[in-house]
């Protein structure tokens, strides 16, 4: 009976590593899922453990758990792969094969959702996410081509199953979802051309874009981000939680990448996020504002302004009449000042089309937008005065007459200096302002205070311009002026030329008096004594 007791109790058997070592000896997977996710190595959360993964050490441990006889250090592996953030709730399935000359990392293809039954599909799912939290090394295109092979596929299947929309996104998968975004997107970006003072002259038109390395896979991550925010599919209460001001602000950040091609998903993205998460609006509008504050008064030096004025175009389209005093704020203190960069001729059309939405929601802004662009007006840059130009002339047509009254004087004081430029488009485009039926009317209507102020810079240059189409356009608004009031026209004439006769003999009568200071400076060279002059 002895022995018929003893026979029923479990043998021992021999185990080919260390016995310390709970992972070695653990011949099936289940048993060396629940080592490796024990908390080994002072509780370190580590990664799931596929099933199918027999015959092979498996898992990533990132304890300081043993793998066979060979130590893996804590927080080390492969130097082409690393997976951030990574918590109990964030794993996935990375594969160790032993080999001759050390350890490679690879990752394990999943089954096809097609080859597993519905029930299994959403489990399939959040696995393949899991995977996918593994990041690469793009700098060296020849390290884990397989594995960098593997999880793109593995993305593109994530794509297509969101978009066919075969299951509703609980909170389970979107917290998921949300790593796996934030794992891919969420990194240092590489440094811009333009932060190089070395480069102050770089033209982003004619030089090419830099571009990301890593795009094959952000691309299809950005895609899959964007189809997840636009299903009907996603519930926008259930997904703020995850979606949330740490998660906008990230994605914001995101916009200083030197890559076009990311800003330009990031645009359509944060412009999906601001209309279907109406809580984020007012934080949304926030943060923007304060990337313009920070662009504006510190750096001067960002890449994104054009994409993030775009968006703020269409948001601006859908501001309620009559304006809050918020929006009023938001167009005085980060977009007018926005003209005073450099490097204003990046983001001008996006910045221009703001301004003009401004102005139609209320006509009573121009008089403020006119007096912003005069205060920030360029002295020594032809082409920012061209441009400015260019936003004047959108600025009137959008004007009533009562508005323009307020700021007429200063504005064609402003408009005369342009004409009278050394630069011939300044000087064009300054009187292209004439072939604007709208803006012509307005100055003809006030033109008993304008041409005053513009006679002077319009007779200098039909007494000689250099350049022939300057001097031709110069002709014509004479002409214009002329035949629309020619006694007013007579009369600016005859006072500009009592003007002239004054400057002339102010001139002569310094030149006499230089002319006398040379003869007594020459007739007392060396006699030392000093000379008053009257």
């Amino acid at each position: 009976m002895i022995k018929q007791i003893l026979g029923r109790l479990p043998r021992n058997r021999p185990s080919k590593a260390d016995g310390s070592d709970p992972i070695a000896g653990s011949n099936s997977a289940g048993g060396l899922e629940a080592a490796v996710t024990s908390g080994l190595g002072g509780g370190v959360p580590l990664f799931n453990v596929s099933n199918n993964a027999r015959g092979g050490v498996v898992g990533a441990v990132l304890s300081g758990s043993r793998v066979g006889n060979s130590a893996v250090p804590l927080g080390r592996t492969s130097s082409a792969l690393t997976a951030p953030n990574v918590t109990a709730s964030g794993r996935f399935t990375i594969v160790k094969k032993p080999e001759s000359t050390g350890l490679t990392t690879g990752l394990e293809p999943l089954p096809a959702f097609r080859d597993v039954p519905n029930s299994e599909r959403q489990n399939l799912f959040i696995k393949k996410l899991n995977l996918c939290c593994v990041v690469f090394d793009f700098n060296d295109p020849t390290k884990n081509v397989k594995e960098k092979e593997v999880k793109r596929q593995t993305l593109m299947e994530l794509v297509e199953f969101l978009t066919s929309g075969n299951g509703k996104s609980t909170e389970p998968v979107m917290e998921e979802i949300s790593k796996m975004v934030a794992a891919n997107l969420f990194r240092s970006l590489a440094a811009s051309p333009r932060d190089n003072t070395l480069l102050d002259n770089l033209d982003p038109e004619e030089d090419e874009p830099t571009m990301e390395p890593a795009w094959t896979h952000l691309q299809i991550v950005y895609e899959f981000l964007l189809r997840f925010i636009v299903s009907a599919e996603t519930d926008a209460k259930l997904a703020k939680r995850y979606i949330d001001h740490s998660f906008v602000l990230r994605l914001l950040d995101l916009f200083d990448s030197v890559d076009p091609r990311e800003r330009e998903y990031l645009k359509t993205i944060l412009h999906r996020i601001y209309g279907k998460f109406m809580v984020h609006r007012p934080f949304i509008r926030k943060a923007i504002n304060n990337i313009f504050y920070h662009f504006i008064l510190e750096t001067e030096k960002h890449n994104g302004i054009a994409e993030l004025l775009e968006i703020l175009g269409s948001i601006i389209n859908g501001f309620a009449i009559p304006l809050k005093e918020e929006h009023k704020l938001f167009l005085v203190r980060a977009l007018i000042p926005l003209h005073k960069p450099k490097c204003v001729p990046m983001y001008h059309q996006q910045l221009s089309y703001c301004i003009t939405q401004f102005i139609e929601k209320d006509n009573k802004l121009a008089d403020t937008v006119i007096r912003g662009l005069l205060k920030y007006w360029p002295i020594t840059n032809s082409q920012k005065e061209v441009l400015f130009l260019g936003e004047l002339e959108e600025v009137l047509e959008a004007m009533q007459s009562a508005e323009f009254q307020h700021c007429m004087v200063p504005l064609f004081r402003q408009v005369g200096r342009c004409l009278n430029s050394s630069h011939f488009q300044v000087a064009e485009r300054a009187l292209f302002l004439w072939n604007n039926d709208h803006v012509a009317s307005l100055i003809a209507q006030n033109r008993g205070v304008i041409l005053p102020l513009i006679f002077a810079a319009l007779e200098r240059n039909a007494r000689g311009h250099w350049n022939q189409a300057v001097h031709g356009l110069t002709l014509n608004v004479r002409k214009i002026f002329l035949e629309m009031d020619d006694k007013l026209f007579h009369e600016c004439q005859h006072k500009f030329e009592e003007e002239e006769t004054k400057a002339k003999e102010v001139q002569e009568k310094r030149e006499f008096t230089w002319q006398q200071l040379e003869y007594v400076a020459s007739s007392n060279a060396f006699s030392g004594e000093a000379v008053l002059v009257t």
